[in-house]
């Protein structure tokens, strides 16, 4: 069981991703609307993983998983993107991303990501 903190302005997009993840045995100890936010929580809650929406208002994903990165190196960030973002995809690779994850969601795609992060 992993604690997790989720990141994502769209309420509906943080929901099913809690719901997949707890019925998965996961925690979610924390869940932000922004990447200012997100920075601030990962901080104080320290999770074992951390789902990053990539287009965020006030400051967007990137931003953010740049900050957590020199936060702590070894944080585990899966990026959570809309299709056809490719090239944002490649940047966040090379900000410190374990790994993606694209909308629509698909239950069976999310936990094998986050197992193999894990």
């Amino acid at each position: 069981m992993a604690k997790i903190l989720i990141v994502d302005d769209s309420k509906t997009s943080r929901k099913i991703l809690r719901n997949i993840l707890t019925e998965n045995g996961h925690e979610i100890v924390g869940e932000a609307i922004n990447g200012i936010e997100a920075i601030e929580k990962f901080s104080e809650l320290k999770p074992d993983l951390t789902t990053m929406d990539i287009t965020m208002p006030v400051m967007d994903g990137l931003q953010s998983l740049k900050k957590i990165i020199e936060l702590d190196k070894n944080a585990k960030v899966i990026m959570v993107t809309a299709a056809g973002q490719k090239t944002k995809m490649v940047d966040a690779v090379k900000y410190g991303a374990a790994e993606f994850l694209t909308k629509p969601f698909e239950a069976s795609q999310i936990i094998e990501i986050i197992d193999r992060v894990l």
